[in-house]
């Protein structure tokens, strides 16, 4: 529903006034929330759900209950499957006075004079929460696939033979419209991480990021690239007649009865641009340490030193290794009432109650540095770093360190002690970072085989060399591989658990930080020490059945 005519509607029963409507306008456009969560915010409504009944009384209709109801065979069939998604139409009821209707939009006055016309029937709308309405119509028409068929040959119909100003106004168009929420209700389903929109000279192509890897989905016709590409802007808040330069956006979308938060990134290409949808799962920040997988010596490490009143503990990895999950689930086992603790983060992902957190924005020289320095200022007893990338940065994480507060933060790195000669390569004195540093986690996501299609394989010789172990070395050990089955999309795998390596700053340790000794001595020193790399918990978690050694030898 337009934030504006919910706007008016309130405003209309006097239940807001101006001067809040506005600043409710201004609330949803900055923080790319629902409207019906903001005015829940403001405490105009006690929950989102509150919206519906108001909506229900303005258009003198009742509100109806789909959580436990199942519309009968002989009442759907009066509206065809591509009629009920196109208007987002669910038949609830049918008697002398015509057909009963819960819509996604109720608001909008066209639609019930559509499907009179579609149908040849009387039209009575009744009201009931649009995310219900949008699942019950996915429930009983047969699901995501036959609904991307069904709104696919209602496209082909709508757009064909159209010119490019056509075609750009078809972005707000019905068909276009419940394709593009169908693309995303699929995508976070199958819990994509990323949702990928790529235009090419003769095809259109949308894939989804799944446990590391890039699926497809069915493309639709490359004639509605533009069309579905300014659908995507225009959820995002970004300018569609803006093509030639990338933009940045936002969307919040209720899925179910699930918010998401889509961080939105276009490109400009040779065919149009590429659309990337980074999906920023809440669940990841409910983590907790206990949950991550780490082995019990890690697990007791890491709380130990985040206890501690000051020094560096450093998570290391490349992009898309879970550094930050690992951070937050460190962050909220200190978050505590008598602790302050800050962020300063590029963009800040998650909002966490009770963490005062702080975006970078380059564009306006609040960079790294300077939010540090300014950290300094505010008391603080943790600060978490969202990436040391400089030496500026890492010399005010360092200075802060040695003046009593706990530095938290990430650096990209293949192992544990590459972080080391990074810091000292970055320019920061080694003695220094000998004094501040505490530890450093080395981490990797590795797929998890299937649980439903879970068998157990020989592996052969030339995969144990390359995994650094013989056969006779075996004993009675295991091998499993996934087989493949509905469940996991035939990957033979399904969600994903880190390896860790971790790197304890102990006294010898030190001395080779400050003698500027390179990684590979560090990393045999700490193997000396004790220290299980990426490739041995890698081992462990191959011995234990829950990933492949495929796997293992592609991130280790």
């Amino acid at each position: 529903m337009d934030n504006q005519q919910i706007i008016e509607l309130f405003q209309s029963r006097g239940l807001i006034d101006a001067a809040l409507s506005q600043e409710i306008l201004a609330e949803v456009s900055h923080s790319g929330k629902k409207i019906a969560e903001i005015l829940a915010d403001f405490q105009v409504i006690q929950s989102h759900d509150d919206i519906w009944p108001i909506v229900a009384s303005e258009l003198g209709t009742s509100m109806v209950d789909l959580r436990d109801w199942t519309p009968p065979e002989a009442l759907l069939a009066l509206v065809p499957a591509g009629t009920a998604r196109l208007h987002g139409a669910l038949p609830v009821n049918f008697d002398e006075t015509g057909l009963y209707v819960a819509l996604v939009d109720p608001l909008n006055p066209q639609t019930p004079e559509d499907l009179r016309f579609a149908l040849g029937r009387e039209i009575n709308v009744v009201v009931a929460p649009d995310y219900l309405v949008e699942a019950k119509i996915n429930e009983c028409y047969g699901g995501e696939g036959k609904a991307m068929e069904d709104i696919l040959s209602q496209l082909e119909i709508g757009s064909q033979n159209l010119n490019l100003a056509e075609l750009e106004s078809e972005a707000n168009s019905a068909p276009i419209i419940r394709y593009v929420d169908l693309v995303l209700y699929q995508a976070i389903k199958e819990k994509a991480s990323d949702i990928h929109f790529e235009p090419f000279e003769k095809d259109f192509k949308i894939r989804y990021r799944v446990d590391g890897g890039l699926y497809e989905m069915a493309p639709p016709p490359v004639h509605l690239a533009l069309p579905i590409l300014s659908r995507v802007k225009v959820m995002a808040n970004m300018n569609i007649a803006e093509r030639r330069i990338p933009q940045d956006g936002r969307i919040v979308k209720q899925f179910g009865e699930k918010q998401v938060d889509m961080r939105v990134s276009s490109l400009p290409t040779h065919h149009g641009e590429s659309i990337v949808l980074r999906v920023l799962d809440r669940s990841s920040i409910n983590l907790s340490l206990e949950n991550l997988g780490l082995t019990e010596h890690i697990y007791n490490y890491i709380t130990d030193t985040i206890e501690k009143p000051n020094g560096i503990f450093i998570v290391t990895g490349p992009t898309g290794a879970g550094k930050t999950t690992t951070l937050y689930a460190a962050l909220r086992r200190i978050n505590t009432i008598d602790a302050k603790l800050l962020t300063a983060e590029d963009p800040v992902e998650y909002d966490i109650d009770g963490i005062i957190q702080i975006p970078i924005n380059d564009a306006i020289g609040l960079d790294f540095p300077r939010v540090l320095r300014a950290f300094l200022r505010q008391d603080p007893d943790r600060i978490m770093i969202g990436e040391m990338r400089d030496k500026e940065t890492a010399t005010i994480g360092i200075q802060a360190a040695l003046t009593g507060h706990l530095v938290l933060s990430t650096l990209h790195t293949n192992d544990a002690p590459g972080a080391v000669t990074r810091l000292v390569d970055m320019g920061c004195e080694p003695f220094l970072v000998s004094a501040s540093l505490e530890g450093i986690l080395a981490q990797r996501l590795v797929r998890t085989i299937c649980k439903e299609c879970k068998t157990p394989y020989e592996p052969n010789e030339a995969i144990l060399n390359q995994l650094g172990i013989s056969a006779h070395e075996l004993g009675d050990k295991q091998f499993f591989t996934g087989g493949g089955c509905p469940v996991c999309a035939h990957s033979g795998y399904r969600g994903r658990r880190g390896l860790y390596e971790l790197l304890n700053v102990t006294d010898p340790i030190r001395e080779l930080i400050t003698g500027r000794a390179p990684s590979v001595v560090l990393k045999q020193k700490a193997v000396e020490l004790g220290m299980n790399t990426l490739r041995e918990d890698g081992l462990r978690n191959i011995y234990l059945g829950t990933t492949s050694i495929e796997e293992v030898l592609k991130y280790t």
